[in-house]
């Protein structure tokens, strides 16, 4: 019987594992997918072989890639971009790594208090956060990102919509600024050459501006695992969680087990109460099972509330599975005479911020999936024909799709003459969002996951903050020089995925307490993103996750296994430390 099993690999179920491991609690960590242990013999940066859905080495799957990828359904016209395996969509991130708006919290009480879904606010106060914040920033580490020349024109338009500079990690006004990312700096020769045979470890130290973040990151050359870059899990968490025993007094090694898809969570009547006692998952050899004192589900917005529904778990407010949130994503590109230096360098490194609204920033991104953002939307095609949106503004024409001769005009000078924005919007939590077992026939995990998300039928406020964003990102582009500017309207892209297992103030409408802990379950709890309580107004949600998930990982110890706190009292060990690296190396 083991201390703790946490059931996903992604985002959050590291940071639990590798802070309960450093412990000295026994942790089994279980993941659906592959664990890539070589990416230098495993991946390249061919976009294709990475994010194709169907055969990617990304895609949401099992390892083996002869065999198809896992289902689920999706009614809409809408995409859900996640990775399987462990690091999972953290692998593809761009590492931005801003902190949630204080006024998605319990007690906020600013001026524009109004602006924010109120009614699901975080059950306790931002500053509650603040201790977690500075323990995951100190662990990746978060850091201001650098900077090249697409950074340059951003913040060229940026200084032209009169907002100010901000230099504080916490977000209490318009403001642009430098993104704080999990990438580690450039030293030595890196960013200072291509020349890949002096762009190895040490001689290249951190991020080597090779602008293929989407396709995960494998740099330096010869870098141990634990000192890549990007500060996905699977190069920061996991290495750490990995090897606890080695630089933890008193710590032990997590068991990894991948290509383990866990298919029930067991339970029993202890005391008059539901308690969580263990796990079910499918192997290539057949079935297993485990016990433990606690349970932590991970799985992400789509699998983790699958899993619950699956194994019969209780729902008797129906909200597993509800209230899924996303950023309704939208995306406007900038057409510019001048290099904008677009595809080089760290995929993400400027943002403003409008709290109340939402975010925007800037995005880099190679041939192809250039070619993909500008092709999808909810619109139609430009000058062809609309879906009954039609939709106007101040960019050029209407917003849609480009079809072929302005898709060819767009890209005829490479990526390099564009700027991408991203519109990242607060969005309300609504009941109808939401993952349901589908009625097709089950995989041979059980009931797929079917996902609702009713792109026209966002709250009025939601929609209203889209708008405002995407009119701020041309404002933005055209002050920066771009000489045409396209709005592409975009169908649901499900990439920040939130809530469908969202803690709250209520029962009536919360899955989880305030502690991350299942209301009607004992010793269960979420740790990824579906435990948000809302879209956070609009910021990135890794970091607010992985925040959530140490104060999870502090709770469960302190609450059954008689431990003291930690995160007030000591120093975090930082995931590039020597020590991780020579014991991965051992």
């Amino acid at each position: 019987m083991r201390d703790v099993i946490v059931v996903g690999a992604g985002g959050g179920g590291p940071v639990v594992a590798k802070e309960l491991a450093a412990r000295g609690l026994d942790v089994l960590l279980l993941e659906a997918g592959a664990h890539h242990t070589d990416p230098r013999r495993q991946w390249t940066h061919y976009e294709n072989d990475s994010n194709n859905p169907l055969t990617g080495f990304f895609r949401f799957g099992p390892g083996d890639r002869g065999k198809p990828q896992w289902l689920r359904e999706l009614p809409q016209n809408s995409f859900l971009f996640q990775n399987g395996g462990v690091g999972g969509t953290t692998k593809h991130y761009y590492a931005n790594s801003p902190r949630a708006y204080p006024g998605a919290f319990a007690g906020y009480d600013g001026p524009d208090r109004e602006a924010y879904d109120t009614a699901h606010a975080f059950p306790f106060p931002y500053r509650t956060l603040i201790p977690y914040y500075e323990w995951v920033e100190a662990t990746l580490p978060v850091q201001t990102a650098a900077m090249g020349t697409k950074e340059r024109v951003f913040f060229d338009g940026a200084e032209t919509l009169g907002i100010p500079l901000q230099k504080a990690k916490d977000t209490t006004g318009d403001s642009y600024r430098p993104q704080e990312n999990a990438i580690l700096q450039p030293h030595g020769t890196a960013g200072r050459t291509i020349d890949p045979a002096r762009l190895r470890y040490p001689e290249a130290i951190g991020c080597t501006f090779c602008g293929f973040c989407q396709q995960g990151c494998m740099e330096p050359i010869a870098a141990p695992r634990n000192q890549f870059a990007k500060r996905s899990t699977d190069n920061s968490y996991v290495p750490m969680a990995l090897t606890a025993d080695a630089w933890a007094p008193g710590g032990r090694r997590v068991t990894l087990i991948p290509d383990a898809f866990v298919v029930k969570v067991h339970t029993a009547r202890r005391g008059g109460e539901t308690v969580a006692t263990g796990v079910t998952w499918r192997a290539a050899d057949g079935l297993h099972r485990e016990d433990a004192a606690v349970v932590v589900l991970a799985g992400g917005a789509a699998e983790t509330p699958r899993l619950w529904l699956n194994s019969g778990l209780p729902d008797p407010n129906g909200w597993v599975g509800r209230g899924f949130t996303d950023h309704f994503l939208d995306g406007v590109t900038g057409l510019f005479d001048k290099d904008t230096g677009s595809s080089k360098g760290t995929s993400s490194s400027a943002r403003c911020d409008f709290p109340g609204h939402g975010a925007l920033e800037n995005i880099g991104l190679p041939p192809a999936m250039q070619a993909a953002l500008m092709v999808f939307s909810d619109s139609g095609v430009r000058g062809q024909y609309h879906n009954g949106r039609g939709m106007t503004g101040p960019w050029d024409g209407r917003a849609g799709r480009l079809p072929g001769p302005e898709l060819k005009e767009a890209l005829q000078n490479g990526v390099n003459r564009l700027l991408n924005i991203l519109v990242l919007t607060d969005d309300d939590v609504q009941a109808g969002n939401r993952v349901v077992q589908s009625v097709y026939p089950p995989d041979r995990h059980g009931l797929i996951p079917k996902v609702i998300m009713r792109g026209r039928e966002r709250t009025r406020r939601t929609v209203a903050n889209r708008e405002f964003l995407a009119r701020k990102a041309v404002e933005l582009l055209r002050g920066a020089g771009a000489r045409k500017v396209y709005r592409f309207d975009w169908s649901p892209l499900l990439l920040h995925v939130h809530s469908t297992m969202r803690m709250g103030h209520s029962p009536d409408d919360s899955v989880l307490d305030a502690t991350a802990e299942a209301r009607w379950v004992r010793r269960l709890y979420v740790a990824d993103n579906c435990a948000l309580a809302n879209s956070l107004g609009g910021p990135n949600p890794t970091l607010t996750t992985q925040a959530l998930a140490t104060r999870t990982a502090e709770t469960i110890f302190t609450t059954y296994f008689g431990g003291d706190p930690w995160v007030a009292t000591e120093a975090p060990v930082v995931s590039t430390d020597v020590r991780v690296s020579r014991a991965l190396e051992e």
